[in-house]
């Protein structure tokens, strides 16, 4: 009997370590290859276990925000799932090189592959971030947009910092100002609108912040890329904001237009 209690105090000791590790330890000691994990995904968000995400799960089908993640051309209706997220990682020498994520459906059994089973989602979703400010190539440029699918965070203040981030990739930078955007709400506009203004940021991603405006719902967004019509300093960044307000249709941006030309 003693025997047996020293076998299983033994056994928890060494399992302990494993528990205690994080999901950036975990996934930079695997061994070279396919690893894959599970998540939960945040409300709202279905797929169809392949290659469609959509952000509006509507009886059963994929909504009208979906996103594709292969090549696959595919515009009619498709079975949606709420969940998990599924992802499917390419690591070498403890990179992750490639990404791949998933919502709904299953894993199919195959060899050589590390699973790290299901794990906590903010956890993930913050290991994404930290990985696309940090990580470099596919893996880096990929990471935003799975964290953005996980339940339980909010990350639009984490995505704020990585739009500024100068040591990031220019495309982790860009779609942190994309999915800002996304995230509406009246204090995602004045984070995009600062962003516009701030000129240590590259162009390409004050231009994006401008679109993400434009993608705000009117009430928010016109007076934001008015105010940047207006005042920005960058010629090229009030042209994309002039663009964008052409598009709305807005009665106020006809004024601000017709104030323009009536001073030429």
């Amino acid at each position: 009997m003693s025997r047996a209690l020293l076998a299983l105090g033994a056994a928890l000791v060494l399992a302990a370590p494993a528990r205690a590790q994080t999901l950036a330890q975990r996934v930079t000691r695997a061994p070279d290859g396919v690893v894959r994990l599970t998540y939960a995904a945040r409300e709202g968000v279905c797929g169809n276990g392949s290659n469609n995400i959509s952000f509006h799960c509507e009886d059963g089908n994929c909504g009208d925000r979906r996103v594709r993640n292969s090549d696959v051309d595919d515009d009619g209706p498709c079975a949606c799932e709420a969940g998990p997220v599924r992802l499917v990682l390419r690591v070498a020498g403890g990179r992750v090189e490639q990404i791949r994520a998933y919502v709904g459906g299953r894993w199919r059994p195959a060899d050589g592959v590390t699973d790290l089973g299901t794990v906590s989602a903010p956890e993930a979703a913050h290991w994404l971030l930290d990985l696309a400010r940090s990580g470099a190539g596919a893996g880096a440029r990929d990471a935003v947009f799975p964290a953005i699918l996980a339940d339980s965070v909010t990350l639009w203040p984490d995505l704020g910092r990585l739009a500024r981030d100068a040591s990031a990739s220019r495309h982790a930078r860009e779609q942190a100002v994309f999915w800002l955007g996304q995230a509406a709400g009246e204090a995602a506009v004045k984070d995009l609108t600062a962003m516009v203004g701030e000129d240590s940021l590259d162009r390409e991603v004050r231009e994006q912040a401008v679109f993400a405006l434009s993608q705000q719902p009117h009430e928010v967004g016109v007076p934001a890329l008015i105010q940047i019509a207006r005042t920005n300093k960058d010629p090229e960044v009030r042209k994309k904001a002039f663009f964008w307000l052409g598009q709305t249709g807005d009665p106020r941006a006809i004024a601000l237009f017709e104030e323009v030309l009536t001073r030429q």
